[in-house]
């Protein structure tokens, strides 16, 4: 089934399908919402709501409370991560009105998050993005948060089909729906149409894979695998199968996970720890077979024929081909020393399906973007991609449709804006949270710690390419919005006592596998490195794995073969902790702060 178009007025209460067909405007925008926001915001603040019921309706919003008190984190969510180049220069205006830190932050989601909003500022910068068609509702709380997907789908040689329409209806069909806006927890969703799962399919609590069947009369038939119960945190899961085949035409997939989202919604246990109750310890304890037995009897009851699981007035339809650029009439070409273009092209720059474009994946250090960044990459988008770009999961942003003559031209504006860097999803594209900068619930810095590392790295000057597929992800937490457990190096924030004081500290976990296939959690190691020494265990652990592999041995083989003690024994005395005193005191100190550590954690609304 071809998606069909949609109309192009905006969403209203009374018709909330009817919306503009392009990438960011996904989500319905619903005007009232923002009068809504301003006017609770206005009666909390004048004390005559309780603070629990108001945290409640801001978390639908995507308006979140940060450690620092009196401002908010705006999460905009970016349904399979697509942005237009209006909506760019959207966020550079918001983000130069309103937020102090003077950037926007790519998560590990592939939504964009403002920090330090004022509370009634927050109302403002919402109801502006909305006019771009960017939503944040349903961004935070206990709701089906931001779907995420391959930046590559539509584009990748490998995928068995595209399913960004079907994202488009998924996102439409569940967005403001009765059943998902109070649950016992959030749902994270992601979709893949790749053997190689860019999207890590297996951490999410409901994940789609694109598959095909013949199916007798019909013909090939689409559809997708669905996996239930994957998370990472205290008790990482990778998701089990549910369903083999699910048809999407149809909208099977979207009744099939309704009736999970009824059942999870049923779950009252599940809500007396909502720390514990995402729907990887329903499937933990019960086991996907009971779950799907539950199913099945969900799909019975009467409310199915209540519904319309149909999808062809929810897909999302936009021929991006048709915005492809021309070919250039001339283009630049590189002169003098080409090793630094010559890098970029082999390591950012990637063929696409269709012949005679390539894509280009932007290293966007830390996820941070300023209003010129935003600006400049929307004139980039119109002049070289002339569609729309896709944020990553490595924090990153996609450019697609580009012409391959245009990659010098294209390398040269991002240079301008100091984006021009090569090695995107290597070793010195460092993944971390927001941790101590904003986090109510992170231990440690691990923005400040991503800075260390990476320049640590640059330093090192590295030119093995075994090397350079290494990857390094930080949580400053355990709950790992960092991704820490699926790097190949990862780290999780944690501490250690030393008498009175205190020590900023990371847990490291090695081996882990986020994209190529199967996801598998890295090993813990039974150590905790000092924060201000967690480089020099990198360079370490890389000069060892350089020096005494074998022939052609990738870093997880190597940690498979030569054992994690062995790891552990080379900064065995890089985790010695050492006592308070003045020369000592750097030690006590956390990256990018000037005052002794502390561990400082409230309690998230992550789970409120």
């Amino acid at each position: 089934m071809q998606p069909v178009s949609v109309p192009t007025e905006r969403g209203s209460l009374e018709d909330p399908e009817i919306l503009k067909d392009v990438p960011g405007h996904v989500i319905p925008i619903l005007e009232r919402e923002f009068d809504d926001f301003r006017t609770e915001a206005t009666k909390f603040l004048a004390g005559e709501t309780q603070e629990d019921e108001f945290i409640k309706f801001r978390l639908k919003q995507g308006v979140y409370g940060q450690r620092q008190a009196d401002v908010q984190m705006i999460r905009v969510k970016l349904p399979f991560g697509g942005v237009t180049p209006a909506q760019m220069d959207a966020f550079a205006d918001v983000v130069e009105k309103y937020v102090p830190l003077n950037k926007g932050h790519i998560t590990t989601r592939q939504n964009i998050q403002m920090h330090h909003v004022p509370l009634l500022e927050a109302e403002k910068l919402i109801r502006e993005l909305g006019d771009a068609g960017l939503s944040s509702r349903e961004g935070c709380g206990n709701t089906m948060r931001n779907v995420t997907g391959d930046p590559w789908a539509g584009v990748a040689k490998d995928e068995l089909f595209d399913l960004t329409p079907y994202v488009g209806a998924y996102v439409r069909y569940f967005v403001r729906h009765p059943t998902t806006q109070g649950m016992p927890r959030k749902v994270k969703t992601s979709f893949d149409g790749s053997p190689r799962d860019r999207a890590i399919s297996g951490i999410h609590d409901v994940a789609f894979r694109a598959r095909v069947r013949e199916i007798e009369g019909r013909g090939e038939v689409r559809g997708v695998e669905m996996m239930v119960g994957g998370g990472t945190s205290i008790m990482p899961r990778v998701a089990p199968v549910l369903y083999e085949f699910l048809e999407v035409d149809n909208g099977e997939y979207l009744k099939v996970t309704e009736a999970v989202m009824r059942i999870f919604d049923r779950q009252e246990w599940l809500r007396v720890n909502r720390a514990r109750a995402r729907i990887k310890v329903f499937v933990d304890k019960y086991g996907i077979e009971e779950l799907r037995n539950q199913v099945e009897e969900e799909l019975k009851g009467d409310w199915v024929a209540e519904r319309d699981f149909s999808v062809e007035n929810r897909l999302f339809a936009d021929d991006e081909q048709a915005s492809a650029p021309a070919a250039p009439a001339k283009s630049g070409s590189p002169n003098g020393d080409l090793r630094e273009f010559e890098r970029f092209n082999a390591a950012n720059v990637g063929e696409q399906k269709q012949d005679g474009f390539v894509t280009v994946e932007v290293k966007v250090t830390r996820g941070d973007l300023t209003p010129e960044q935003f600006r400049g990459l929307a004139a980039i988008m119109r002049a070289y991609s002339g569609g729309y770009a896709r944020t990553t999961v490595q924090q990153n942003l996609v450019l697609r449709w580009v012409r391959e003559q245009s990659v010098y031209d294209l390398w040269r504006a991002l240079s301008e804006l100091g984006l021009g860097d090569a090695g995107s999803r290597e070793i010195t594209d460092v993944v971390s949270c927001p941790g101590t900068d904003s986090c109510k619930l992170g231990i440690t810095s691990s923005m400040g710690l991503n800075q260390a590392i990476q320049e640590r790295i640059e330093a090192m000057a590295l030119e093995d390419e075994l090397t350079r597929q290494m990857n390094i992800k930080i949580s400053g937490c355990p709950n790992g919005c960092g991704q820490h457990h699926v790097g190949s190096i990862g780290f999780t924030g944690a501490s250690i006592k030393v008498g009175d004081h205190t020590i900023p500290a990371y847990i490291p976990h090695v081996g882990g596998v986020f994209e190529g296939g199967q996801v598998k959690f890295g090993t813990r190691l039974k150590l905790r490195l000092p924060s201000k020494r967690v480089p020099d265990a990198i360079e370490r652990w890389v000069g060892h794995y350089e020096a005494n592999r074998q022939e052609g041995e990738p870093w997880n083989e190597f940690v498979e073969r030569v054992g994690t003690a062995e790891l552990e024994g080379l900064v065995k005395e890089l985790s010695l902790p050492v006592d308070f005193g003045l020369e000592t005191m750097n030690e006590f100190i956390d990256w990018n702060r000037d005052v002794p550590f502390e561990v400082i954690r409230g309690e998230g609304e992550c789970a409120v």
